[in-house]
């Protein structure tokens, strides 16, 4: 064989498998739009049932008015014909964990999930769940929690054809690295989970999200409601104007510049930030204590100020942030954070509120929100229910959620129909 008849071989070859590849893909996308990937069931560990009932209302609300177009296409007819489950009054399936009076526990499902597609929704850090041991109600940790998560899995006992897990704030997430002879405790958990047969693991605003190289061949999505944020953000100030002369990102450490720093890019405004200069001859309730904040940035006088953030722990740094951002001559002053914890209570955020050093503080209700917190007046939640439920919906078609984690465009617009209506036009 010559090199020409060699080459001219090669190329059918090449456009035979061309013609294959696009075949299979279409094939593909037409089981993706009209199966789903298995019997959908929603799980809730102890306390969130609250947010995975509003996350299956969502979906069963999108199936429902599917199954009605579909038939109004059609003339009319039967909607349960269709796959959408219209015919199932809930997909959440309830997963019952117990305790034994000396603490010990399990768990309990009611019914079959043998094929089913099951989405577990932990929130591992609802201090407001409790169990009863030795007649003494406990706070769950988020150690107990994980156990009990543990235990769903382990009642599912394999029969499931994919478990995918949505833990919005990642256990152990904070501790991510080792530095001196300290236990990796989320690579850990993470290789745990897959091993005993997860296969998606979903997260909100990782603490670090290179974590996920300890699971490299399974699913872990990082995502972040960086949108969900700033729509909030214009529903609650209206006046707010997001134009680089009006407004700015803030970044209250380097370890949080990252967000911040596709904030900026994104909305084309000016990037701040304080470097935390620590103590590192002492460890403090786990960290090393702060000696100063170092201002590197420009000019924020009279301009609103954003300061994002992952985590609100103690309150304290972004206390002192909003604080001293007041002293440059900031005009309003928001904060965002994914997860507010407020372990040391909320009247250090009250004192900050009552001097004026910010205005709102807005937060998810991915994680477990005490009653005293929601009645502050500087509080302001981000729903992410509705999110989660299209997440969730999409994944159970076995289609791609890209579009679903892509912002960019969707704070383009927003930023574009806001200015457009803040200017008057």
């Amino acid at each position: 064989m010559t090199d020409k008849q060699a080459f001219i071989r090669q190329d059918i070859y090449q456009n035979i498998y061309q013609i294959i590849a696009i075949a299979r893909k279409q094939k593909g996308r037409q089981k993706m739009n009209n199966e789903l990937y298995g019997d959908l069931s929603i799980i809730s560990t102890k306390g969130n049932e609250d947010f995975a009932l509003q996350v299956d209302n969502w979906i069963r609300q999108w199936r429902y008015e599917e199954a009605v177009s579909k038939t109004q296409e059609l003339g009319g007819g039967d909607t349960t014909l269709f796959d959408t489950d219209i015919s199932v009054d809930s997909f959440f399936d309830n997963a019952e964990t117990i305790r034994f009076a000396d603490g010990e526990g399990k768990c309990i499902l009611h019914e079959s999930l043998r094929g089913h597609d099951v989405y577990i929704l932990c929130d591992l850090f609802n201090y407001g769940a409790t169990y009863k041991m030795y007649g003494v109600d406990h706070r769950m940790s988020p150690d107990d929690h994980y156990q009990d998560l543990k235990r769903i899995i382990g009642a599912i006992g394999g029969k499931a054809r994919r478990i995918s897990i949505i833990m919005p704030m990642l256990y152990e997430g904070r501790q991510d690295k080792r530095s001196q002879r300290e236990s990796l405790d989320c690579a850990i958990s993470l290789q745990e989970l897959v091993n005993m047969g997860v296969t998606n693991i979903i997260t909100f605003d990782a603490h670090n999200a290179s974590v996920m190289n300890a699971i490299p061949y399974h699913g872990f999505e990082n995502v972040h409601p960086t949108y969900q944020m700033l729509k909030a953000l214009v529903a609650k100030v209206p006046d707010i104007s997001i134009a680089a002369e009006d407004l700015a990102i803030f970044s209250p450490d380097e370890g949080g510049m990252s967000r911040c720093v596709y904030y900026s890019s994104v909305l084309g405004l000016d990037l701040s930030m304080f470097y935390k200069r620590r103590d590192y001859t002492q460890v403090v309730n786990g960290k090393n204590p702060i000696v100063a904040h170092e201002y590197i940035g420009g000019d924020i006088a009279g301009k609103d100020v954003i300061v994002v953030d992952d985590i609100i722990a103690s309150g304290e740094s972004m206390m002192d942030v909003a604080h001293k951002l007041r002293e440059m001559n900031a005009r309003r002053i928001f904060m965002f954070a994914s997860f507010g914890l407020f372990c040391e209570g909320l009247e250090k955020i009250d004192a900050a509120y009552e001097r004026g050093d910010f205005t709102y503080l807005f937060t998810t209700n991915l994680i477990y929100r005490s009653d005293e917190l929601k009645k502050r007046k500087w509080y302001v939640e981000v729903n992410l229910c509705k999110y989660v439920a299209l997440l969730i919906n999409t994944l159970n078609h076995d289609k791609s959620i890209s579009g679903l984690l892509s912002n960019a465009e969707k704070i383009t617009n927003l930023q574009k129909a806001h200015q457009k209506k803040h200017s008057g036009d």
